[in-house]
């Protein structure tokens, strides 16, 4: 069985986020797709399995943190479309069959990969009660993503600010389903990027994100509401970092980056 691992929203390696990919005949029983993704130990691993023709979805996803099976992820789904695409394996935009619904990844010539994603659904709250002390930095506004996203979305003072955190991973961990966005208006936009973010998700064993294409599905939509343009560029500013380029379009939200194959191997287990 081969196993790649790619970096994603990124065209160098080691850098933007690696993701575990595998291709199967089907899918073999949760616990092995959990021991894998624990083995393969990066944010989040991908499998998928060849639909019969004539359907709605051309390939089957899952995606498996070290923890847990998630709802959506944007960069495993760009590095398996990548996979995909390099190998010969499928031409042309794919349709996954996911847990969030059909979701198209469309490859350009210059060859960046487009994710068409649901747009989340945002409602502003109260700033809840410790995360101020948890995040180690007093946020401006809180938001709500919805439930395929499950975060809670924080802006922060500026762009240093975000840069700057170094949050009590434990604590934020009792603030939202999956985690915590934190993020800022570009303090330069000549830079190329209008917004920058960081992604903590303690609840699925991931202290910090490298680069999270769905919670992009969130902020795509905070910041167009913000700058007044539906297409924006965000960086996600990890240790890692890799950007991400946005276009709302209403209840989608397209998602677009480069990824780079780094390491191809054999699962002997």
């Amino acid at each position: 069985m081969r196993i790649r691992i790619v970096d994603a929203f990124t065209d160098r390696p080691f850098t933007g986020n690696p993701a575990g990919v595998l291709l199967l005949d089907a899918f073999p029983d949760d616990n092995r797709l959990q021991n894998v993704a624990l083995e393969v130990n990066h944010a989040e691993t991908a499998f998928a399995h060849p639909l019969p023709e004539g359907g709605e979805a051309d390939w089957a996803l899952r995606w498996f943190t070290p923890v847990a099976e998630v709802d959506m992820c944007g960069h495993a789904t760009l590095a398996t479309a990548h996979v995909l695409h390099t190998t010969g394996a499928h031409e042309g935009p794919v349709r996954f069959a996911t847990r969030s619904g059909v979701l198209v990844a469309t490859p350009a010539e210059d060859g960046s990969i487009t994710l068409d994603f649901p747009t989340a659904p945002l409602t502003g709250v109260e700033i809840p009660a410790g995360v101020a002390e948890a995040l180690g930095a007093e946020p401006l506004a809180c938001v709500d993503t919805g439930p395929h996203v499950g975060d809670l979305l924080v802006e922060l003072a500026d762009e240093k600010t975000v840069h700057a955190l170094r949050p009590d991973h434990k604590a934020l961990a009792a603030h939202s389903r999956r985690g915590i966005v934190a993020t800022a208006r570009a303090e330069n936009a000549d830079l190329g990027y209008d917004f920058v973010s960081r992604c903590f998700f303690p609840n699925l064993g991931i202290d910090e994100d490298p680069v999270t294409g769905s919670a992009h599905t969130a902020l795509a939509p905070y910041w167009a509401e913000r700058l007044g343009r539906t297409a924006l560029t965000g960086l996600q500013a990890s240790p890692r970092a890799g950007r991400v380029r946005t276009e709302l379009c209403g209840e989608r939200t397209l998602l677009s980056g480069r990824a780079v194959t780094v390491i191809e191997g054999e699962l002997l287990a």
